[in-house]
């Protein structure tokens, strides 16, 4: 069945796209976030002109050569923009078998664990952090969190004097010895002060000290890596396949992270979930915030061998994320500490058709 046409509905921060087949029905997928209007222009300039008049159902082929066509434009844009193609026609296929895409994957929906995600640093103090930590487990069950350490690209610099001194192990000691603690640098340290804090963090408990010296330094990541007993993680920005081999076959991290979105959609990421798999390694993704890329990234998880122990869920709300609630029904929520894969057909969730109508449109078609 031909790709008929392909819409897009955005706003500055996130991007729907619409997939519509010669019989008339219909998938939905997004780009990335942030500046999701460019990358939708992007889309319609670089991605669906490909797509059009393309057999629906052979994701892996237009996955694969669209960038080959676009290979002047390897960037994170493309891919930002692929994701949106990707990701409809996982839906449609769902649609079209009766199926999640999860079961599509060889899957099961269920329930799956998740770890309350904090995206603060500056914003909140470490007894704030604290303290919303111990309501959230209190209301949703969590028994895993993650906080942030250092500053963001921080050239071994605090987000002030003394933060990640006190937040480390006041959050030990509010959680208690149990819960299970990750640690989130945003590329914060150079080796020496990567070893230096990760010795810090193993005094304490913390099991994930994700991305700690800046990502495109994988030799300093993997220096870090190798000096420490807890893992070390990342990947969340890469969006190069290449890249991606390099980062596995090192051995940069103990954890790959990959972003479905960042990426270019689940294609592209089951791609680096199997370099992932024949180096041992296991895969706990980036799903920063609850766009559908969290949505995406449960599909996934609930589907692959090596899969981390949880998925990444935000629990930022409207005042730090005014952009990601209301997008689609049913919302995800957690409970217990788990957050129920969707089961409906494709996706499972349906689009907020009054976020559709306000937002910015644009048709491909033949």
């Amino acid at each position: 069945m031909k790709i008929k046409s392909l819409e897009t509905f955005t706003t500055p921060f996130v991007g729907f796209v619409r997939v519509t087949a010669e019989d008339g029905m219909q998938g939905w997928g997004q780009v990335s976030p942030y500046n999701a209007d460019i990358t939708c222009q992007v889309f319609h300039r670089q991605v669906a002109r490909w797509a059009l008049g393309a057999d629906a159902d052979d994701i892996a082929f237009l996955a694969d050569s669209i960038p080959e066509r676009e290979h002047k434009f390897p960037g994170s844009y493309l891919m930002r923009a692929l994701c949106g193609l990707d990701t409809a026609l996982w839906d449609l296929r769902g649609k079209r078998a009766g199926k999640s895409v999860c079961e599509l994957l060889g899957g099961k929906p269920r329930p799956f664990p998740v770890y309350a995600s904090s995206m603060k640093r500056g914003e909140i103090t470490p007894k704030d952090e604290a303290a919303r930590f111990v309501r959230l487990r209190d209301e949703h069950g969590y028994t895993a969190f993650k906080f942030r350490v250092g500053k963001e690209c921080g050239h071994d610099e605090d987000e002030w004097p003394g933060r990640t001194d006190e937040i480390v192990p006041l959050i030990r000691k509010t959680l208690g010895p149990d819960a299970r603690l990750l640690v989130d640098a945003n590329s914060a340290y150079t080796p020496k002060k990567g070893i230096e804090i990760g010795r810090f963090l193993e005094d304490h408990g913390i099991c994930h000290f994700e991305e700690p010296c800046p990502y495109w330094e994988y030799h300093w990541t993997k220096e870090v890596a190798e000096a420490l007993n807890l893992d070390v993680t990342g990947g969340e920005q890469d969006c190069d396949l290449a890249l991606w081999r390099f980062a596995i076959e090192m051995r940069a991290v103990d954890v790959v992270q990959p972003d479905v979105c960042y990426l270019g959609g689940i294609h592209r990421t089951l791609k680096v979930v199997d370099m992932a798999k024949a180096a041992g390694l296991p895969v706990t993704p980036h799903s920063a915030n609850q766009s559908l890329v969290t949505v995406f990234t449960l599909h996934m998880m609930g589907a692959i061998e090596n899969a981390g122990p949880y998925v990444e869920f935000s629990i930022e709300g409207d005042d730090y994320y005014p952009w990601d609630s209301g997008l689609y029904e049913p919302a995800l929520a957690a409970r217990d500490g788990k957050v129920q894969i969707p089961d409906g057909p494709g996706w499972g969730v349906e689009i907020n058709r009054d976020w559709l109508d306000k937002a910015a449109y644009q048709v491909s078609s033949l």
